[in-house]
């Protein structure tokens, strides 16, 4: 089954941790996180201050999801993002935003005490009976909701759970690959127009002796991509899948950019999944027989044997 590690993107502004909800039973949304306690209950550490104490995010624990885009799936969270959520949910003044079951929002709800696990001996959560691991993202939540208390006394509510937003990591980092490319692309188009406007010649040496499986992964990325609505790849990625189904000549430049985008992406390759983007994208430039091509290729040119 797939595990995905779910990540915060500091650029965009509505990741991260925005609400804490006291819950009985897990919910899972599916376009936003909404995590049950991990099966840890938290403590009703003073009764008189109506003060409870749980786990908010436990990194490295695989939670089971399940949707339309994935089927069933595992995420995880790593230490650092774990830390990163729990900085951002004060820095963004989320303290005093509660929900009831992930639907009802609360009031005199608020986070009085946040801190990360950093010695699984010493820590303070050890005193009421947590047995939780480094880098675990603790919280006390101070009660004044009469209506919640009673029920956190009935046993109807038994743990905290997260709202928020985050990201996929393998999406994302995918993203910023295929970015990288269309962005060095348009400099090379731009290059071009200005030697066009100076005059300057821009006859460049052209090869098309890549192996026919190149043609045939590309003649493969564009059928699985019409299959997907064609809303794979970026345009960049699109037109260099032609030319390299119709065995057309591709420039040195672009050689080095089917070399420079297919070693960046060859780890989000899933050969499993022939209806995932990050699999449609490494077919349409061509794929491991593009790798391959393109590094020796440049090597030939570069000992003068191209």
């Amino acid at each position: 089954m797939k595990i995905l590690e779910l990540i915060l993107d500091e650029e965009n502004e509505e990741m991260g941790v925005y609400a804490i909800s006291v819950v009985n039973d897990p919910a899972i949304g599916e376009n936003f996180v909404k995590l049950s306690n991990q099966q840890i209950t938290f403590s009703a550490i003073d009764k008189e201050k109506k003060l409870l104490m749980g786990a908010a995010l436990i990194p490295n624990k695989q939670i089971y999801r399940r949707n339309k885009k994935h089927g069933e799936f595992y995420i995880y969270f790593s230490e650092d993002t774990v830390r990163k959520a729990s900085e951002l949910f004060f820095i963004n003044h989320n303290q005093s935003n509660a929900t009831y079951e992930h639907s009802k929002t609360l009031d005199g709800m608020s986070v009085v005490e946040s801190w990360i696990i950093e010695d699984t001996e010493k820590d303070k959560s050890k005193l009421y009976g947590f047995d939780l691991p480094k880098g675990t993202w603790m919280i006390s939540m101070k009660v004044n909701n009469e209506n919640v208390w009673n029920d956190v006394k009935e046993g109807k509510v038994k743990g905290f759970s997260i709202e928020g937003y985050f990201a996929d990591k393998y999406e994302m980092s995918l993203e910023t690959s295929l970015r990288k490319t269309m962005d060095e692309e348009k400099e090379y188009l731009i290059e071009q127009i200005k030697n066009v406007l100076k005059g300057n010649e821009l006859a460049e040496e052209s090869y098309n002796d890549y192996p026919s499986v190149v043609k045939r992964n590309a003649q493969r990325g564009i059928l699985l991509n019409e299959k997907n609505g064609n809303k794979c790849a970026t345009q960049v990625g699109k037109i260099r899948a032609q030319q390299l189904a119709n065995g057309e000549k591709v420039s040195v430049e672009t050689i080095k950019r089917m070399y420079s985008y297919l070693s960046r992406a060859e780890v989000y390759y899933n050969q499993g999944d022939s209806n995932d983007c990050g699999y449609i994208s490494y077919l349409l430039w061509g794929g491991k027989a593009a790798l391959t091509w393109s590094e020796s290729k440049l090597k030939q040119i570069e000992n003068g044997k191209g």
